[in-house]
């Protein structure tokens, strides 16, 4: 029956695509997080007074993150393509995306991580500082704790960016599904092998929702 609806559709193939994308989606979302979550962190520990305030820093930050953030991102992986070579050696393979993705995510990241830090209760942060509080006590047992579920949030919404972006990637031979959607369907005039990777890669986006929402319902104690 299912062989009757998609003729074309190899299935092997596509179980192997499939982990492909979930491989790259979830080692770039957690490299992701991690600078991002610094890159946030340094954006508004060196604004005006907090901190580590420094207009120097901040601009420097600022403008990387508000560069990365702006490249397209299938131009970011051509200019990336020097850099992919020489730290993986090619640019085929799952492997050969995570450059472009997680410098193509990051700075993304980075600029929700500060909304949320933003966000926090002044008060408390004064509070905090008032009773000669560190900047790394501050960091680990005020911001993070109070900016968690909004933390969770922006990496959820970031994941489900990244399965696109993988899909992307797929189209100069990094693999995973966007691989095998264009050469296997679209060049080869296949739609149901296209169709049938659209469709995992949608499930995979509402399985990445889900989690999200729950952890962020979880956290949220509000």
């Amino acid at each position: 029956m299912i062989n009757d609806l998609f003729p074309n559709v190899d299935w092997p193939k596509m179980w192997e695509a499939t982990l492909e994308t979930l491989y790259m989606t979830a080692v770039s979302t957690i490299l992701t997080a991690i600078i991002g979550l610094v890159l946030g962190l340094l954006l508004f520990l060196t604004s005006p007074h907090q901190a580590w305030a420094n207009k120097l820093a901040n601009w420097l930050t600022g403008a990387f993150v508000n560069i990365f953030r702006s490249i397209p991102f299938i131009i970011l992986i051509i200019l990336l393509i020097p850099l992919t070579k020489l730290l993986v050696g090619t640019m085929r393979g799952p492997n050969a995306a995570f450059p472009a993705l997680v410098i193509g995510a990051a700075p993304f990241y980075a600029r929700m991580v500060l909304i949320a830090l933003r966000e926090i209760d002044k008060g408390v942060l004064e509070a905090a500082k008032s009773m000669g509080a560190k900047t790394s006590t501050i960091i680990w047992k005020v911001l993070m704790p109070e900016s968690m579920p909004a933390l969770v949030s922006g990496i959820t919404v970031t994941a489900i960016s990244l399965v696109g972006y993988t899909a992307m990637a797929g189209i100069i031979g990094a693999g995973g599904l966007g691989t095998l959607a264009f050469l296997d369907g679209f060049q080869r005039g296949r739609t149901d092998v296209t169709l049938v990777a659209t469709i995992l890669i949608l499930i995979m986006v509402f399985i990445i929702q889900w989690i999200g929402d729950v952890l962020t319902t979880k956290i949220d104690k509000r």
